[in-house]
């Protein structure tokens, strides 16, 4: 069986309190394993924002238990889960959340600068990766300056310039037109084939969800359907690159392989009373806002 890279127990999150109270999520428990490209998908509300979220180490969750290699991350201080969401996972927004006003190798190389990687060394992996999706012509380039096809080749570059063993991409195509939705896609399923990276991709995109080898359907904050379930017993991809090895995973000296990490027993949140329609849009929104001021501290770093 392949290793689960991440996993959840009994993932609980819920926004506001009272009469205002929204169960985003209701006791989620599931596994993704190395090499996986998981499509999520559901109607607006239906929480697979806030897990992929929650997945990502963006956010925390009112209970339950995020592993990351079969490592609770409850378990770390919010530094060191900073600096392995830096190391381990790369991100392809809808919204880009490039600085409009750096260069494109300046935007790229943002995560080893706030790894410490010195200048030259960010300039050399910047270069690399930018070449890599013929990007590197633009590298001086105010990031203002390009395409929407462009910005995305750009956010990709930056989602790789750690190696990650995990790319999350949230709607990655829904700013761009069916041509260029097309070569980002082939490009992220290139990177997930040729190097066993790991993809979660949260989609409205039937075409996109359909490319991937599962499918998580969502409704109301729950998983109503995995529609391959059983796919955690296939090998990953074949890769012309050697997948990623495990990191961050305690091994058993006898065997070598990665130790089983128990899971804490927690019970899951009480039920809610039923939302309004306009009230959850609204807590959704506030959440979103949240979450995109935290990206945004993260770019000005």
């Amino acid at each position: 069986m392949s290793t689960p890279v991440l996993e959840t127990e009994n993932l609980v999150k819920i926004y506001g309190r009272g009469p205002s109270r929204f169960d985003a999520l209701k006791g989620l428990t599931l596994e993704i394993h190395r090499g996986e490209s998981v499509a999520i998908v559901g109607k607006s509300g239906s929480g697979k924002s806030t897990l992929m979220h929650l997945l990502a180490l963006l956010d925390a969750p009112t209970a339950g238990v995020v592993a990351l290699d079969g490592r609770p991350v409850s378990q770390l201080k919010p530094a060191a889960v900073s600096d392995l969401r830096n190391e381990a996972f790369g991100f392809v927004f809808q919204q880009f959340f490039l600085n409009a006003q750096q260069s494109v190798l300046e935007n790229v190389t943002l995560p080893l600068k706030i790894a410490g990687v010195p200048r030259s060394e960010r300039r050399r992996r910047g270069l690399d990766v930018l070449r890599q999706l013929e990007m590197d012509s633009k590298a001086e380039n105010k990031a203002n300056d390009l395409s929407g096809g462009q910005k995305q080749r750009v956010c990709i570059a930056r989602a790789l310039i750690n190696d990650p063993s995990v790319i999350f991409a949230d709607e990655p195509t829904g700013n761009l037109d069916s041509a260029t939705s097309r070569v980002v896609e082939d490009i992220l399923f290139g990177l997930h084939r040729e190097r066993g990276i790991t993809l979660v991709i949260v989609t409205h995109d039937d075409d996109l969800a359909a490319r991937c080898q599962r499918r998580l359907s969502m409704q109301d904050g729950r998983i109503v359907n995995d529609d391959a379930a059983t796919l955690h017993a296939a090998a990953a991809p074949a890769a012309a690159v050697a997948p990623h090895p495990a990191r961050h995973t305690p091994s058993s000296p006898a065997t070598g392989r990665h130790a089983a990490v128990p899971f804490p027993a927690e019970p899951p949140a009480p039920e809610a009373p039923p939302l309004s329609r306009r009230e959850r849009r609204r807590l959704e929104a506030e959440a979103d806002r949240r979450r995109s001021g935290a990206r945004g501290e993260a770019e000005r770093a």
